[in-house]
This record gives structure tokens, C-alpha cells and sequence, in this order.
């Protein structure tokens, strides 16, 4: 079975200042024989992450947000998963890693511009765009 776990994590709480404490979420996913080591390798690979990066440091929280069990992937249609909406602009930047490893992490830092999303510092291309 493939398992997917959605987390949500909050880090540098022994922080005075909001700005010095970060908040964030991350995916992991694993394919093994049941839930409960599915849970056990999520487990792991976060105290790994922590021994290792740069992310998970401080007082930190990590929350299991979501759990699914997929017999397969889907083949023939794409699936949506973490579709989220936030009331406001946006306006805080926030930091991204694509697929983190202990030789890469593919940080990259996202900020928002009129609206519109630059990734380390270059301007974001829409991939779908809907106007009115």
C-alpha cells in the first residue's frame, strides 16, 4: 500500500517575537505492508530530518494532519490533494524544499509580489489561469 501523511508543524516557539517562531506543512509518503509502519517510517524520517536539517528546529510541534491509504497510484485521472484557501492577500514569504535529502534540499523561497508568486526573486508563470 502507498501511504501518504500531511503534517503540519510549528517550530522556534521558545521565540519571543511571532517573527522568529515558523509555522509550515509538509507531505511524506512511503509505500510499505501496513499503516502502523507507515506511521513508524513517517516517524523516523522526521527525527532524521531534524538530526540532519534545518527543519524542525527549537521547540518544535509536528501534527499528523492527514493520513491516506492508496492501493495504487492513479493511472488514467490526476487526484488532488492539499487544495487550501486562506482568507486575505497573501503576504508573508515562506521557504520550500522539493524533495529534501541529506545531499540536496531544494530550498527555495517564495514570496508574494501584487499578488503574484516570485520564486527566488524571479516571477512566477501561471500554469492554469481563470478571468472573469
Amino acid at each position: 500500500m502507498i501511504y501518504i501523511g500531511n503534517f503540519l508543524h510549528t517550530t522556534n516557539q521558545e521565540q519571543k517575537e511571532a517573527m522568529d517562531r515558523r509555522h509550515g506543512e509538509f507531505t511524506l509518503i512511503v509505500e510499505t505492508d501496513d499503516a502502523e509502519t507507515a506511521l513508524h517510517l513517517f516517524r523516523e524520517k522526521i527525527l532524521a530530518y531534524r538530526r540532519v536539517r534545518d527543519f524542525f528546529p527549537g521547540e518544535c510541534s509536528v501534527f499528523l494532519a492527514q493520513f491516506y491509504e492508496l492501493a495504487t497510484f492513479p493511472k488514467k485521472e490526476a487526484i488532488m490533494l492539499n487544495y487550501n484557501s486562506y482568507a486575505g492577500d497573501p503576504v508573508m514569504p515562506f521557504i520550500g524544499c522539493t524533495l529534501p535529502s541529506a545531499v540536496s534540499d531544494e530550498c527555495r523561497i517564495y514570496e508574494w509580489k501584487e499578488n503574484e508568486p516570485q520564486i527566488d526573486g524571479i516571477r512566477g508563470k501561471p500554469f492554469v489561469e481563470f478571468k472573469s
